[in-house]
């Protein structure tokens, strides 16, 4: 599923999200969980404000920048 995301730039862009748009809906990361490397993407596991644990993707091939919502977990009770 595509996301819409909002990165803090700092050494290098898109460093890592602040804030993704999921259908209408915004998030804020309260707090990346962690972070690994793929062949063509870099994977965030970020806790939103909502409580919950998204993960999510960012392939950057050439010029194509894309952002994708990998896995979701609910931890509400």
């Amino acid at each position: 599923m595509r996301v819409k995301v909002e990165c803090y730039s700092g050494r290098k862009a898109d460093e890592r999200p602040l804030r993704f748009q999921l259908d209408g809906h915004q998030y804020t990361v309260q707090e990346v969980l962690d972070e690994w490397y793929g062949p063509d993407s870099v994977f965030f596991k970020v806790r939103a404000q909502d409580g919950n644990v998204y993960i999510l993707r960012h392939r950057s091939f050439g010029l194509e920048d894309a952002w994708s919502l990998e896995s979701f977990r609910s931890l509400g009770c």
